[in-house]
């Protein structure tokens, strides 16, 4: 294994070993003001190869730092400059051997590590100075914005995404024909139809008139004769109220019978709704049925 190039900065201060650190995967995972951490957040992705800090009450990678810090388990203000500098030197002499990508991504930071701790050591002047912006602010932005487009990364790649959690469908529905059967009219809906209009028929009956017998074979072929050129009538259409309670008889016999014949058909769209009858064959057929009625 190839070992790490030496600092480019001073060597006043012995430097931890980063390299063994970041390919040593059986090592505690941190240590947090003294207390060793061995599991990491569930809600914290730590990349490969990550690059591990250690300063005087954290060790470990800077992810979980930055992590921490962001709950404010650990004061961002109290972080050594001089020491995140020079760990990052060693990791990115490392990385260029290892990963030249991923090194050239902590590049930029370092750098700006590095002029910080320029500034810090430079004498200052505190008169002129006094309002001067502290240089460890430029990197706590820093920080602070890398958080956040890590959480914002986070979040986008939390979202539905096409060909990956949702895919397009391939069937064209406008083509689509789906019959739907018409529900089968039940006995006792019929029977409470006829109620209905018997109860209707004895408001209207006031008094009581002889009529001429009425014929079941005559109504059935008034009712055909109705239902030519309609697509359908109403079951109440198909009774005379004049008639009273004879006529709703003979013709509620008659349509049963051109039902159990087959030459009419008995619709009700959904329970309680009104029932209709429609003819079940074409106008010939409709006229022939007629005249056999009629016969």
């Amino acid at each position: 294994m190839t070992s790490a190039q030496p600092s480019v900065l001073d060597n006043d201060e012995a430097l931890p070993p980063v390299l063994d650190s970041v390919l040593d995967s059986s090592a505690i995972l941190a240590i947090i003001e003294g207390a060793p951490c061995k599991e990491f957040p569930q809600d914290l992705y730590i990349p490969p190869d990550a690059m591990r800090v250690f300063l005087d009450t954290f060790e470990g990678p800077l992810d979980l730092l930055l992590y921490l810090i962001k709950r404010q388990n650990l004061d961002i203000l109290t972080i050594s400059i001089a020491q995140i500098t020079r760990q990052y030197i060693r990791y990115i002499d490392m990385m260029a051997q290892l990963q030249l990508e991923l090194a050239a991504e902590y590049l930029v930071m370092a750098a700006l590590l590095a002029e910080i701790k320029s500034r810090m050591l430079l004498p200052r002047q505190l008169a002129a100075d006094e309002d001067e912006e502290d240089p460890r602010a430029e990197l706590i932005r820093r920080l602070q914005e890398y958080e956040q487009i890590k959480q914002a990364a986070e979040d986008i790649d939390s979202l539905l995404r096409q060909e990956r959690d949702i895919f397009n469908t391939a069937v064209d529905s406008s083509t689509l024909e789906i019959a739907q059967p018409l529900p089968t009219v039940a006995l006792r809906e019929m029977l409470l139809a006829m109620k209905d209009v018997l109860g209707r028929a004895e408001q209207l009956s006031h008094h009581r008139i002889v009529r001429e017998p009425l014929s079941v074979r005559e109504r059935m072929s008034a009712i055909l004769e109705a239902l030519e050129g309609q697509k359908s009538l109403l079951f109440t259409r198909l009774f005379v109220e004049t008639e009273g309670r004879h006529g709703v008889v003979v013709s509620f016999l008659a349509i049963l019978e051109l039902s159990k014949e087959g030459l009419v058909e008995i619709i009700q769209a959904e329970p309680f709704a009104p029932i209709s009858i429609s003819a079940a064959h074409t106008n010939t057929t409709v006229r022939t049925a007629t005249a056999t009625a009629a016969g």
